[in-house]
């Protein structure tokens, strides 16, 4: 077998994986939703999905991974979005259009994505893994933010410009989950163009 056709089965593999990640998630983020996250047990979630509560943990290590999905993934995807921006172009600006891009290229179908956001913020255990999950961005965010600041203090402002544009996110999300008519992508530009008065 060549190593193209090797690679080949890989990658379909790895799609085929994702497809049943997505629909797993689709199905508990909807059953919490509907009944709250702490009222539903993972084998109920597994029994609706047709799979066991052992195949549910080969997916999700935890109930919570099903909601919050992978962390590190997604701030790679910004990590990679923020650095394709032109290096010329103002760092709030990049930020805004590296988290408009991965809102745009999230996999998640709208309704789902709504779901997810309610669960997250009706669920006290969810709000801390969503802050681990930020934190986790911020880390990767705020040096790729240095390197494009000049002037003092440009380590503070850099940790300050990245956290604020954690908290549009924030607000983007929550807004477009509960009902905002817009959609996610739109609603994060103008909670960003709300700050666009930062010099940088």
């Amino acid at each position: 077998m060549s190593d193209t056709t090797v690679g080949t089965h890989t990658n379909l593999r790895d799609v085929a994986r994702d497809a049943v990640r997505a629909r797993i998630a689709a199905v508990a983020v909807a059953r919490f939703d509907a009944d709250g996250f702490d009222r539903v047990t993972v084998e109920q979630v597994a029994a609706e999905a047709g799979i066991s509560a052992r195949s549910f943990h080969r997916y999700f290590p935890a109930k919570e991974d099903a909601v919050i999905g992978d962390p590190a993934r997604h701030g790679a995807a910004l990590a990679a979005a923020f650095r394709d921006r032109p290096t010329e172009e103002p760092v709030w600006t990049a930020l805004r259009e590296a988290f408009a891009a991965m809102l745009a290229h999230g996999g998640d179908d709208p309704e789902t994505g709504r779901r997810s956001v309610r669960v997250m913020t009706s669920t006290p255990s969810l709000r801390a893994r969503n802050l681990e999950k930020h934190h986790a961005w911020a880390e990767v965010l705020t040096p790729l933010v240095v390197e494009r600041i000049d002037g003092p203090d440009h380590d503070l402002r850099a940790q300050t410009i990245v956290q604020a544009a954690l908290a549009c996110f924030d607000v983007s999300v929550t807004t477009w989950a509960t009902g905002d008519d817009d959609g996610v992508v739109e609603i994060l530009r103008r909670s960003f163009d709300v700050l666009d008065v930062l010099d940088v």
